[in-house]
């Protein structure tokens, strides 16, 4: 438990000055773009949290989560933008077109395929900043072994998309703040659906 609150009292503050620009914006789809921005911070924060809530899981007796938080935020901060920066702004142009799809002209069905395709790209991040979080490989390497990971281990996969599910089932019934208010135990589910991944990671592609 200490873990889990000290990990998301971190995570909102790396994260706070998106957060506190995403309050000022409207919900209009003109803002899209400056709402991916606000988004930035996060990725590199989620990156650190994930290092974190790992590190504690390996080592039951540190009880400094606050230290290794702060290392995982060092260690992947960069590499976790490489890729988070470029997953943003294609969900954008995804959410922008679906915002304005009656002007685009283009039958319904591709709506439907442009939302599957905003779900699987999110999909891939989730993969992505785990193992961006867990493991020192090049941006173009976490890439391609996201995409691997996203079909072989159709569980992991399965895992994180449950937990998609959940949080926007959440935010539309409760609060837009609860996916927030339940960073770190949504982290630590994802991590633990993920251990298939970690494991043939550290298996097949480290020294």
């Amino acid at each position: 438990m200490h873990t889990l609150v000290t990990v998301e009292v971190l995570l909102l503050v790396a994260a706070s000055p998106g957060l506190a620009g995403l309050l000022l914006l409207g919900p209009a789809p003109a803002n899209l773009p400056l709402a991916a921005v606000c988004l930035l911070p996060l990725g590199p924060a989620t990156a650190a949290a994930l290092y974190a809530l790992d590190h504690r899981d390996r080592d039951l007796a540190d009880l400094h989560p606050a230290r290794a938080y702060r290392r995982g935020w060092r260690l992947n901060a960069v590499p976790a933008l490489k890729l988070w920066a470029p997953l943003l702004a294609w969900l954008t142009v995804i959410a922008f077109t679906l915002t304005h799809f009656t002007a685009t002209g283009l039958p319904g069905w591709w709506a439907v395929l442009l939302a599957a395709i905003g779900v699987g790209s999110l999909l891939w991040g989730a993969h992505a900043l785990v193992l961006t979080a867990l493991f020192a490989f090049r941006a173009r390497d976490t890439a391609r072994l996201a995409g691997h990971f996203l079909f072989r281990h159709g569980r992991a996969t399965l895992g994180a998309a449950s937990l998609l599910v959940l949080t926007a089932a959440g935010t539309a019934v409760l609060t837009e703040a609860l996916p927030a208010l339940l960073a770190a135990p949504l982290l630590l589910s994802l991590l633990h659906s993920s251990r298939p991944v970690i494991a043939e990671t550290q298996e097949d592609f480290t020294a």
